[in-house]
């Protein structure tokens, strides 16, 4: 189990936020075509009303997206992200003012029109591949940063690619990544080992049972799980039918150290995490 005496903290904004106890990261989708709630969050009204449910429930974090990266999603340019985004970040720290906005997005452009608007941290599942100014933007802002691994291309994003094993392959990539960002002076940075993104069923089971070798404890670590095809295809259910096993994913993820959980199950996640520390404590 990770050593629970490692300070892991975020400065989101001069506001320090300990990760001392694991975090609960609600999904906002702004999008038509998201494979599990598509449409349903797509207007101020329903999106505002469904950021309320999460925080109710013990949301810490409100991640909000207008591009869906489910496999053969239609690729948004930054403008349509920025178009679809709206005024929802900045209604979001009115009606919220205590919740952090997590942006997700892989445009160096919408960071910076989410900056303006009041994020707090910054999610590029792109690990800073799909656009070459997301590094600087991310250094000029100084945002705490999600880093994910993927692969290099948005057009082979879901392509099986790792052949060696695959814990080596995310210690190589986020060691070259992390390098890049603290020499541009990043400092918050949070590492997600794209579950579920060109990853087979056992390699992702595999970093959930190895996942204290990812980055060797030397990060904190966010998961996202959260009603992925691995999970619900092998036992031939629908997305939104797996909530008590994801649970129990969760639960693992927590014992080997995650940190964050993204989640849409905001309230069973919270119980979770109850029961988690409840056991350790």
């Amino acid at each position: 189990m990770q050593n629970r005496s490692i300070p892991f903290s975020l400065n989101c904004r001069g506001n320090l936020i300990s990760l001392e106890h694991p975090k609960i990261m609600g999904i906002l989708n702004l999008t038509p075509d998201s494979f599990s709630d598509g449409g349903q969050f797509n207007s101020d009204k329903n999106a505002l009303l469904q950021a309320e449910k999460m925080i109710v429930e013990g949301a810490d974090i409100i991640d909000i997206g207008a591009q869906s990266t489910r496999p053969n999603a239609q690729f948004l340019s930054a403008e349509t992200e920025i178009q679809r985004l709206g005024k929802m970040i900045s209604l979001l720290k009115k009606e919220f003012p205590q919740i952090l906005i997590s942006l997700d997005t892989f445009f160096a452009k919408v960071v910076r029109f989410g900056y303006d608007e009041g994020i707090d941290i910054v999610n590029d599942i792109s690990g800073g591949q799909y656009d070459k100014e997301m590094f600087p933007t991310i250094a000029e802002c100084g945002l705490p940063y999600i880093l994910m691994h993927i692969n290099s291309m948005y057009e082979t994003m879901h392509q099986l690619s790792i052949n060696q094993n695959v814990i080596e392959e995310l210690n190589f990539y986020f060691s070259e990544k992390i390098s890049q960002l603290y020499t541009m002076g990043v400092k918050d940075i949070i590492l997600d080992p794209g579950i579920g993104f060109g990853k087979t069923v056992e390699q992702n089971h595999q970093i959930l049972n190895e996942l204290r070798w990812v980055h060797f404890e030397k990060s904190p670590l966010l998961i996202g799980i959260s009603r992925k095809s691995f999970i619900y295809k092998p036992l031939g259910k629908k997305p939104a039918e797996i909530i008590e096993e994801t649970q129990q994913l969760h639960l693992k993820a927590l014992k080997n150290g995650a940190k964050i959980l993204r989640v849409h199950d905001v309230a069973e996640t919270k119980a979770t995490i109850d029961r988690f520390l409840k056991n350790i404590n």
